[in-house]
């Protein structure tokens, strides 16, 4: 790496700020063209749920089945009995550009269900996106319903930034328009210093010996790439809390890594 050296300087810094609330379990980033590793810090390479970032994987996975056509169809109504915890925005008519800005849970449902879980073990493995499991948690059959929630599926930060070059090169197994698509939907958040930000974030709780949620140590997840000029970096990181606080996981993973990628890219170019 070209700065190797300044890894531990410039993220004790923003550890420390963070400190009472989340540990940073890997941050890497990756040059998408030459493939470089500008950043890796942390445990990268081991599997944990992908929460809702396995809703980048199934977009690419429904524009190319043909589920999804485009950025508003199909708008899928709220039906009573859908999962709802997430408020009134999980209530309203969906689309693939709500679907991911309000990470829509019982959306992503109707796209496993109409799919099944032969075909998304399918494009997972041939997507390389983490051990594609389906099968949900042991002897509950809730594959189509859970499996990327804290269970069964699990992906590394490593495994992400592989899935997310390739997605960026347009070098899936899978139709121009899935790329496409997925790239256009995925949410737009404006960092600093002129780099234009698409991304993902997720949260899930792990499991406790009894199989009920750990509250207290949620997951976050931000992955995506940032684009400025020709240039586009893709990144992963993910932390987890070490007490319950207010807000989410995912969010803090975002808003971290976001403060912190002009000096990221700083230091690389140095």
């Amino acid at each position: 790496m070209k700065f190797g050296t300044v890894i531990l300087g410039l993220f004790a810094a923003g550890c420390t700020t963070s400190a009472a609330q989340a540990k940073t379990i890997c941050t890497v980033v990756a040059d998408a063209k030459s493939g470089e590793t500008l950043m890796q810090q942390g445990d990268c390479a081991g599997r944990v749920t992908p929460a809702s970032t396995f809703k980048v994987a199934l977009s690419v996975i429904g524009y190319d089945t043909g589920f999804l056509k485009d950025e508003h169809t199909p708008t899928l109504p709220f039906r009573k009995g859908y999962v709802d915890w997430g408020g009134d925005n999980w209530k309203q008519p969906t689309d693939a550009v709500r679907w991911l800005k309000y990470s829509v849970v019982w959306f992503s449902q109707q796209i496993t269900h109409a799919l099944g879980e032969e075909t998304l073990h399918d494009y997972a493995t041939k997507l390389s996106y983490g051990n594609a499991d389906f099968s949900g948690d042991v002897g509950k059959n809730n594959g189509l319903d859970r499996a990327w929630i804290a269970s069964s599926l699990k992906i590394s930060p490593l495994e992400q930034i592989a899935f997310l070059k390739r997605l960026v090169n347009r070098q899936l197994p899978v139709s121009a328009h899935a790329m496409d698509m997925t790239m256009k939907v995925v949410e737009t958040t404006e960092g600093r210093d002129g780099w234009t930000v698409k991304g993902k974030t997720g949260m899930a709780y792990p499991r406790k010996p009894d199989y009920t949620f750990d509250e207290e140590h949620p997951w976050g997840w931000f992955v995506g790439w940032a684009t400025k000029g020709d240039r586009t970096l893709v990144f992963a990181r993910l932390i987890q809390d070490d007490r319950k606080i207010a807000g989410t996981a995912g969010v803090r993973a975002r808003d971290a890594f976001l403060s912190e990628l002009p000096a990221i890219v700083d230091k690389a170019s140095q």
